[in-house]
Formats: C-alpha cells, structure tokens, sequence
C-alpha cells in the first residue's frame, strides 16, 4: 500500500514542484539565462563546476573515515563505491544506496554491518552539518534576528566536542530494530564532521559563482548561496517520495536567494544549480569508473593477508535506508 501510494505522489509532487518553478521564471528567467551566456561568464561557470567537484572529493573521505578498523577501501575504490552509491539517488526507493555499498564492501572484506554503519552514520552527519552550514544564510534571510542563530550553533558546536550526541540517536534507532550500527571512534566521528562541513563550504561555493555570474552583490550573496545550497540539499533529501529532490531543492534555493537576487533570477540560479551538480555528479562518476576500469582495479587483491576468513565473513545485511 505505502509503495503504490509513494509511485503515486512522487511524479505528483515532482511536477507541481516545476510547474511552480516555471512560474516564478517565466517573468525574469530569459534575461538571467542570457547573463549566463555572456563570455564573462564562461569562468564563472568553470568555477562552479570545480568546486562543485572538489565538494564530492572531500565527501569520499567524510564517508570512508567512519568505516571502522583497517580495510582496503580507500583511494580509487573508495570513490568508485561512493559514486555509484550517488548515482543510485536518481533511481526510486532510498535502498540501493546501502545496498551498492554492503554488496562492493563485501567484496573487499568489509562486512555488510559495518558498510552499513559508515553509510548511515555518514547520512546523519552529512545532514547535521548541512543544517550548521545553512545557518550562513540566516542572516540575510531574518535580518536583525541572529539571537536565533545561537541554540543550533551551540548544539553543532557541542557535537563536535562529544560526537556521542551526534551518533547515539543513530545507533539506539538501530538497536530498536536489532541491526546495531557500530559507532567508529570519536576521533573518526570529529574527522568526519570536518571533512564534511568542507565539503559542504566548496559544494555551496558552486551557486555562489552562479549568483555572481548573475550580478549579486559579491560577499553579500556569499554566505546566502553557501548556506541555501546545504539547506537545499538537506530539505530536498528528506523529500523521500522525490528522486534527489527534484523540485523541492531548486524551491527552496530560489526563496534563500530571492532575498539578494530578483525572484526570477533566483530561480534560475537555481535551475543552473541543478545542471552543475548533475554534470558534476555524472562527470566525476563517469571519470571515477572508467579510470578504475582501466587499472583492473580489484577489490580482493588489496586485502591484506593477515584477514582471516573469519575477520572477513560478511556479518549481516541492514536493508535500511531513511
């Protein structure tokens, strides 16, 4: 019932989403469209492509610190098992995320348990910190009531200093329904936050070169496009009957922008988000592979040879995904 129900809603919400993207460009849209196509333009838009990239690189290892113990997945193999894990975000249903993860992990070694504890501690912590990062849009967006601010900063803050806060609703959840995620040490937790607010800040830069190229006001729509894109990000992958929260994200950007940029414009800027981190996304997947095609690359022949069958047997298979 609840799987035809989501089949239902989901083109629902996908299309009202556009039709009211359509909306507000449809005034302002082709002038902002034709700013993009100026040649001032063009390093611009290279800028947002890069640094959209740059967000993914330091994404893998955000992930790849919260696998617990020593393993063989790191460098090539550690993003080959990332993107593909991305890619699945285009398809339907939330599973196939930690199922592309648990089945390549297994082939390295890792137990299915413990891919499946590093992919939902990485969730968690990929959303907490994108909440901390989109409180740099605040200011502009309710001037004269940063007081606000406060609580969520200091509650960021505090996760920092005890990562337990952060990874224990995780793991109760887990125990409630008798598949334990194995929390990594506190060192890897902090680590991990780090690398993803940095991923977060050079993710979010991308849409800041977007509403340059549009002519915003240069450091005023700084902290605005860093912190609307993480909030984006995060509101769109709560959207669970949208596929990568087509829609929901570029809504969300256009209101976070419209307060330094014309409605219309916004919500350009947002569309040209969209196709940035598409092509990122798809272009560092596509060179990701084929590199790791082109050095044979194999997952069981990087194991080390002190791994017993034992340490290696798999452990067990969580298919949960929020």
């Amino acid at each position: 019932m609840m799987d035809r129900l989501r089949r239902l809603l989901t083109p629902v919400v996908v299309l009202a989403a556009l039709i009211g993207v359509y909306f507000v460009v449809r005034n302002e849209g082709a002038a902002a469209a034709r700013a993009f196509a100026r040649p001032e333009a063009v390093p611009l838009l290279a800028a947002a492509v890069v640094t959209n990239v740059a967000g993914l690189v330091f994404a893998v290892h955000a992930w790849r610190v919260l696998i617990p113990g020593e393993h063989p997945i790191k460098g090539l193999y550690a993003a080959k098992i990332y993107f593909l894990g991305q890619l699945s975000k285009y398809v339907p249903g939330r599973v196939w995320g930690v199922l592309t993860h648990v089945a390549h992990g297994r082939a390295a070694g890792v137990p299915g348990a413990q891919m499946t504890s590093a992919y939902l501690l990485s969730l968690m912590l990929t959303i907490l910190t994108g909440v901390g990062v989109s409180l740099l849009a605040a200011p502009a967006a309710l001037p004269g009531h940063w007081l606000w601010l406060c609580p969520p900063a200091l509650f960021f803050v505090a996760c920092v200093v005890w990562p337990a806060l952060a990874t224990r609703p995780v793991t109760a959840l887990s125990r409630m329904v008798r598949r334990p995620v194995e929390p990594p040490p506190d060192s890897a937790v902090r680590r991990a936050m780090l690398l993803a607010v940095v991923s977060w800040l050079f993710s979010g830069l991308h849409l800041w070169f977007l509403v340059l190229a549009l002519d915003a006001p240069v450091w005023a729509g700084l902290g605005v496009a860093v912190g609307a894109f993480a909030l984006a990000t995060v509101v769109s992958s709560l959207a669970l009957i949208v596929p990568d929260g087509w829609g929901v994200r570029e809504l969300t950007i256009t209101a976070a922008l419209a307060t330094v940029l014309p409605t219309g414009t916004a919500a350009t800027a947002a569309i040209a988000s969209r196709i940035v981190c598409v092509l990122a996304e798809l272009g560092s997947s596509a060179v990701v592979l084929v590199w790791s095609r082109l050095r044979s690359e194999t997952p069981l022949s990087e194991v080390p040879l002190s791994v017993t069958p034992q340490s290696a047997a798999p452990m067990g298979e969580t298919r949960v995904h929020p």
